[in-house]
């Protein structure tokens, strides 16, 4: 007789249980934990090539430590510096000091201060040295020469509605746009509005010209410079001004950042005096340095007239 013959569904056939891989599933932890490995070295390294301490600035950077400004925790930078016995105004104070011995003649007469990029401390610095120096009975103006990004207004009840950016457009006098700040020698010049390109201006025959009109009337003249990376505006004021001051942030600007920041300031001739280390956590440092600590001048300081 015939033979019967059945087909048996595969998808009905019980499927027997899978046995464990116990090689797959070691291999995948393996590639899991080296996965995690490379990641967690990752972080140790950015956190590592960042800059904590203020001896690093001299041997890392090769540039003059000015000095290092405590990290402020629950308090503005301008009310710790309105308070003349706080750290943060001591610190600024010694940072005038040693900037006093950056040249031969003492503190640079007109000074850029800037940083490799933004929300590093250099307007705060700048507002700092600039009302440290008035209190020295000379007059001094203090220039918002970011016109990408301007901040100093911030600082005062200053508007931002003409300064810097109106004269080298073209306005007659920039004696109009100066403003007395209080009963002392501090002066500012405002940022103005937003030019279609700040660095045609910054280059202009009338940058030149302000630096000497300011030079004749104030005994100081300080620029709140952008940031360098990525701008062609703070190396052009690097190179019109007689002595540069570099911000960098500890604990955050990375020493390829700043190393970088330093190369091209001096590219174009730009004279850096020191650096100041601004935000240091003095917990957080490697060495536990205090802000206290005695800063070395392994190497000399820029002697451009200032």
């Amino acid at each position: 007789g015939a033979t019967n013959i059945s087909v048996v569904d595969p998808a009905e056939t019980p499927r027997r249980p899978s046995r464990p891989r116990p090689l797959v599933n070691m291999l995948l932890a393996l590639v899991a934990g080296l996965g995690l490995g490379v990641l967690a070295a990752w972080a140790l390294e950015q956190i590592e090539q960042s800059i904590s301490d203020p001896i690093e600035v001299e041997q890392d950077l090769r540039v003059p430590l000015l000095g290092a400004i405590p990290k402020l925790i629950g308090e503005e930078p301008i009310t710790a510096l309105r308070d003349r016995k706080s750290m943060t105004s001591e610190a600024y104070v010694s940072l005038l000091t040693r900037l006093s011995f950056s040249t031969d003649h003492g503190v640079p007469r007109v000074l850029a201060v800037t940083s490799s990029q933004p929300a590093e401390g250099k307007t705060t610095t700048s507002f700092a040295l600039a009302s440290a120096i008035a209190r020295t009975q000379r007059s001094v103006i203090l220039v918002d020469a970011d016109m990408r990004s301007p901040s100093l207004h911030h600082l005062t009840t200053l508007e931002n509605d003409i300064g810097l950016s109106n004269y080298l457009a073209g306005d007659d006098s920039v004696l109009e746009h100066i403003r007395q700040l209080d009963q002392s020698g501090l002066f500012m010049l405002v940022a103005g509005p937003r030019p279609p390109s700040s660095p045609e201006l910054l280059a202009s025959e009338r940058f030149d010209r302000l630096i000497a009109e300011l030079s004749q009337r104030f005994d100081h003249v300080i620029f709140d410079a952008p940031p360098v990376m990525g701008l062609a505006d703070a190396p052009t004021i690097a190179s019109r001004v007689s002595a540069n001051v570099f911000i960098i942030e500890a604990h955050r600007t990375s020493k390829k950042s700043a190393e970088t920041a330093i190369e091209r300031l001096k590219a174009s001739r730009g004279n850096i005096v020191g650096a100041v280390l601004t935000k240091f956590d003095n917990k957080r440092s490697h060495y536990g340095y205090g802000y206290g600590y005695g800063y070395g001048y392994g190497h000399s300081y820029g002697t451009k007239d200032g």
